[in-house]
């Protein structure tokens, strides 16, 4: 017998999150409303610029909310999408990549609870930046964790798991599309299950867990005195932000110099194209050339 869709609310953010809604609307999951965060101003122009899921629930003509704090009148104003929409219930909610602290009174609102998209075998890498800490671990063997949200950040049961290998490490955006395109379908097959009351949650080990850190542009900084492998990891794990660079001296002065590609061959660091201050993108070959 086929279950009736659930009513799903969806709480998201960045290009990360678009996967996860791509992947939930292919497996007939389609979101009915939509939470995302504020429109922020970016680049040298300061411009307002919307973030990627509220241009896709635009896209897709699904209700958006963008509130600047989970609070009181959020849930009102959730209350009232409800009405509006003629939703009897709220059956579930999903996060992925939303960037938000969501309070208990939130996650407790709809009838099965809500579950989160995380980027890391859990109870490791908890935090902000787990993709770019296993990269900076060279941990190899990560993956993605569905958990059912509780008041601590990530810190809630395990509904599921999969782990995924990389042999070398790519740049950061195509971890994250191995791992959340892992989590989508991984959340789609869950959902029946989860909905019909067929899952058992799992505690994690919190003895176990690690904790990451959030990253500044100047952690991007490469120091060649910490060695080939430990430079190739940071510069994979930082492209595209904070990007990864170094100074180099010319007519007694520093320039920056932003590295956007290299390889790690035969245990040597090799970089590939570099940007300096105020030019365009080049080789590393000829920028040595023509700083040497």
């Amino acid at each position: 017998m086929k279950m009736n869709k659930p009513t799903i609310v969806f709480f998201g953010t960045d290009k990360n999150s678009v996967m996860i809604l791509d992947a939930l609307v292919e497996g007939g999951f389609t979101p009915d409303i939509i939470v995302t965060t504020p429109d922020t101003k970016q680049g040298r122009k300061m411009l307002l610029t919307p973030p990627p899921v509220k241009d896709w629930a635009i896209e897709k003509n699904i209700p958006l909310l963008q509130p600047e704090k989970l609070d009181k009148d959020f849930i009102e104003k959730l209350e009232e999408e409800k009405l509006r929409s003629n939703f009897s219930s709220l059956d579930l909610f999903i996060v992925a990549s939303y960037g938000k602290i969501i309070p208990e009174k939130v996650l407790n609102i709809p009838t099965h609870k809500t579950l989160n998209v995380h980027p890391s075998l859990l109870p490791l890498y908890r935090g902000a930046t787990p993709m770019e800490s296993a990269m900076l671990d060279d941990a190899k063997e990560t993956g993605v964790t569905i958990i059912r949200m509780d008041n601590e950040m990530d810190h809630g049961p395990i509904i599921e798991q999969e782990v995924v290998f990389f042999e070398e490490w790519p740049i950061k955006p195509v971890v994250a599309e191995k791992l959340f395109s892992v989590g989508g379908q991984l959340l789609v097959e869950l959902i029946p299950e989860w909905i019909s009351g067929n899952i058992d949650e799992q505690d994690q080990d919190h003895e176990l867990a690690t904790y990451t850190k959030k990253i500044k542009k100047e952690h991007g900084e490469i120091n060649f005195k910490d060695g080939s492998r430990k430079n190739f990891l940071k510069i994979q794990a930082y492209n595209p932000w904070p990007g990864s660079f170094f100074f180099n001296k010319k007519d007694d002065r520093e320039i920056r110099v932003k590295i956007t590609e290299a390889e790690f061959k035969n245990g040597k660091l090799n970089i590939l194209k570099v940007i300096p201050e105020g030019k365009k993108e080049m080789s590393y070959e000829d920028f040595v050339s023509r700083n040497s």
